[in-house]
């Protein structure tokens, strides 16, 4: 594994999306960027900024930590 994927964030926001059966455009709607963006996010090839992950926390009612993780649970930073 290189180091770029190493550094790459997993999430869960295909899962969230399905469990509301919206599709990536409708998603995308929602938090004002293409389905595109989506797509890239939930495929791990983008990770979105910081005002865009609090979007989708707030949309989905949940913590950043509950929809993104960054593989560093010793809580160092």
């Amino acid at each position: 594994m290189d180091d770029l994927e190493s550094l790459a964030v997993k999430n869960r926001l295909k899962v969230l999306r399905a469990e509301r059966d919206w599709s990536q455009a409708e998603l995308g709607g929602r938090l004002g960027v293409s389905r595109q963006a989506v797509n890239a996010i939930e495929t791990g090839k983008h990770d979105p900024s910081l005002p865009l992950a609090f979007k989708i926390a707030r949309l989905f009612e949940l913590r950043i930590e509950e929809i993104f993780d960054d593989g560093d649970h010793d809580g160092r930073a």
